[in-house]
C-alpha cells in the first residue's frame, strides 16, 4: 500500500512539474520527501553497512535528486505561483541543493575510482579503453562538483554533466533495458540516469538565472 501511495505521489509531482501547475510547490514537497527518505531509510542502511557500495549509491542518488528539486522549486514557472514568505528560505535552499548535489558527485567519483574495474565491465564492449572511461567519468564528476561549488564555469559544467548523463542513457542504459526489459534494477538505473541528466540541466538554468539577475 505504501509503495502504491508513493508511486501515486510521484506521478502527481511529475504532472505538476510537466504542466507547470503548482510546479514549485510540488518540487519543494518532493525535496522534503526525498530528504526524509534519506534521513530515516537510507542513513540507517549506510550506518549499518558502511563498507557496502549500495547504500552509498542509493543514498547519494536521492540526495542529488533532492538538491535538484530544491533548485527547481526556486525557478519561476509560467503559472507565477510563489511561495511567500518561503521564497527567502528557498533562496538559501538553492545553495544547499547545489552543494549537496556537488557532494553526491564527489561520492560517485570516489566509487568510480574505488570500483573502477567493475565500472569498466558496464561500459559497452564496443567502446575501447573501458577502464580509462571509468576513471575519466570520476574525474569529470569532481571537475563538475568543483565548478558548481565555486560557481566558476558552473553553467557550462552543469550542461556538460547533463549531456554526459544523457549519453549514458542512450549508449549504456537503453541497450541494457532493451536486452532485459523485465529487470527492475536496469529500468531503475536508466530512470535515475535520466533524472540526473535533468537535474544537471536544472542547475544550469539556475546558474543562468543568477547571471541574468
Amino acid at each position: 500500500m505504501g509503495a502504491v501511495l508513493t508511486g501515486g505521489a510521484l506521478i502527481a509531482v511529475a504532472v505538476c512539474i510537466t504542466t507547470e501547475k503548482l510546479a514549485r510547490l510540488a518540487a519543494a514537497l518532493l525535496a522534503v520527501a526525498l530528504f526524509l527518505d534519506v534521513l530515516f531509510l537510507q542513513l540507517p542502511r549506510l550506518i549499518s553497512q558502511p563498507h557496502s557500495p549500495d547504500p552509498w549509491t542509493s543514498g547519494f542518488e536521492l540526495l542529488a535528486l533532492m538538491g535538484g528539486a530544491f533548485v527547481l522549486a526556486r525557478i519561476e514557472t509560467a503559472d507565477g505561483f510563489r511561495l511567500e514568505p518561503a521564497n527567502n528560505i528557498l533562496s538559501y535552499l538553492v545553495t544547499f541543493g547545489r552543494v549537496v548535489f556537488a557532494i553526491a558527485l564527489v561520492v560517485f567519483a570516489v566509487q568510480h575510482f574505488q570500483y573502477a574495474k567493475f565500472v569498466a565491465t558496464i561500459v559497452p564492449s564496443w567502446i575501447p579503453a573501458r577502464l580509462f572511461w571509468a576513471y575519466f567519468v570520476g574525474v569529470a564528476f569532481i571537475a563538475a562538483a568543483l565548478a558548481i561549488v565555486t560557481r566558476k564555469m558552473a553553467r557550462t559544467a552543469s550542461v556538460l554533466l547533463g549531456a554526459m548523463f544523457f549519453i549514458w542513457v542512450v549508449i549504456l542504459h537503453l541497450p541494457r533495458v532493451a536486452a532485459n526489459p523485465r529487470n527492475g534494477d536496469e529500468v531503475t538505473s536508466l530512470l535515475v540516469a535520466l533524472a540526473m541528466s535533468g537535474v544537471s540541466f536544472i542547475l544550469a538554468e539556475s546558474f543562468a538565472s543568477d547571471l541574468a539577475a
